[in-house]
């Protein structure tokens, strides 16, 4: 497989928002080796230069977020001397946001923008999210805004971090066949507690999937046909014995859909 010249981003901050869509966009070319590197917090002329002489050297592609106007405008003037290719992911975006609602942009680094406690908030809450994720700390459970349950591959784990997003603190505990919840579980006020089912048939595809994925035989249990049923029905036997915990089936919505009706039910409660 040959490698490809590298995609360097440039960022006046912490240059993730770029890092993401280029990421995402290499998805779609799984046959190409691409090396990203990255170049954060370049706020001057002189680093800027050092960059684009390298990417002229390396005839590398450069995605940039520079947020300042007199900032973008020196890399766009060093970008024609150097002859680099670039992109810029989010300058000509802020132009057309700014045009349509009639506002002057603050043209600051997010890195810069004040933290708020709302920020922090959401910062524990994901580490929460880390350190609770799939039954690793019930304890954990007793401060948890939610706890998530469901037999594997029910999207317990990206929700719990969808939500950690929104500022909740989530855990999440698998439910496996023949194996009694910790007792933590039923400690929690049942409002905060949220089971997932999914459809069997749909379950047994993606485990299966799951499988090819990570190059085991196709015939494990994990993937049968009579071993999903058995999972789901003891998920489902437990779910009977806590009548007020919600139920939600995740069957074929999105993870922000499924998000939506969790946090709908948890403001009704």
């Amino acid at each position: 497989m040959e490698t490809e010249p590298p995609i360097f981003i440039v960022s006046d901050s912490t240059g993730e928002t770029a890092e993401k869509v280029v990421r995402a966009s290499l998805l779609q070319f799984p046959q190409r080796r691409v090396r990203v590197r990255l170049f954060t917090r370049i706020r001057d002329e002189a680093a800027l230069e050092a960059v684009l002489r390298e990417a002229s050297e390396k005839s590398a592609l450069v995605v940039f977020t520079l947020v300042k106007p007199e900032l973008r405008e020196t890399f766009l003037r060093l970008t024609r001397e150097h002859e680099v290719q670039h992109f810029d992911v989010i300058g000509s975006l802020i132009g057309k946001i700014s045009s349509f609602l009639g506002a002057d942009p603050l043209n600051r680094p997010t890195v810069e923008l004040p933290l708020t406690e709302e920020y922090f908030r959401r910062v524990e809450a994901i580490e929460f999210a880390v350190k609770s994720d799939d039954g690793k700390e019930p304890r954990n459970f007793a401060r948890a805004d939610l706890v998530l349950t469901g037999v594997s591959r029910t999207s317990k784990t990206p929700l719990s971090t969808y939500l950690a997003g929104r500022g909740l603190k989530v855990a999440n505990i698998p439910l496996v066949l023949d194996v009694e919840p910790p007792k933590e579980l039923d400690e929690v006020p049942p409002h905060k507690v949220v089971g997932l089912t999914i459809d069997p048939e749909l379950l047994i595809r993606i485990r299966q999937h799951r499988l090819k994925q990570l190059g085991m035989p196709e015939d494990a249990s994990y993937g049968l046909r009579e071993h999903v049923r058995a999972e789901l029905e003891y998920a489902n036997e437990i779910f009977r014995r806590h009548p007020d915990w919600l139920i939600v089936d995740v069957t074929n919505r999105a993870i922000e859909e499924t998000a939506a009706i969790i946090l709908e039910a948890k403001k009704a409660r």
